[in-house]
């Protein structure tokens, strides 16, 4: 079964670039549903879906449309297949591991790279950082 991701959490964006070409369920805050193929997708979370069928909200009326754009603020829900968010969360994981494991190589050998700030500010009466 797919699984259902809400707009209330965040959906990140490497889960719809990931859904490129892979089918979808949209269903809008007015109640039609779209299920198709996720063509492309934006940082508004806009999207373009191909081989559409359009339901609308009482569910009794069908539609078959080539292509239709979908404005992001107008989703309540995107239905994706299971195995793109396993693969995603994959991704995420390496990617977070490998950026752990290049930090980790660059600091110095305090290991937290040189410190910020210098000497306290002229004045002495304890009106900068640190004091």
């Amino acid at each position: 079964m797919p699984s259902r991701l809400s707009f209330q959490k965040s959906l990140p964006l490497s889960l719809l670039n990931a859904a490129q070409n892979k089918p979808m369920l949209v269903e809008l805050k007015n109640g039609e549903t779209f299920n198709g193929h996720l063509v492309n997708c934006d940082n508004f979370m806009n999207i373009t879906l191909r081989e559409v069928y359009q339901t609308n909200a009482d569910g009794d009326r069908f539609w078959k449309v080539k292509e239709c754009y979908i404005r992001g603020s107008t989703i309540k829900y995107l239905r994706v297949p299971d195995q793109l968010l396993d693969v995603v969360k994959d991704e995420q994981n390496r990617a977070r591991e490998a950026n752990r494991s290049v930090r980790g190589a660059h600091a110095g050998p305090g290991g937290r790279g040189r410190a910020r700030g210098g000497p306290i500010a002229r004045g002495g009466r304890g009106r900068g950082r640190g004091i």
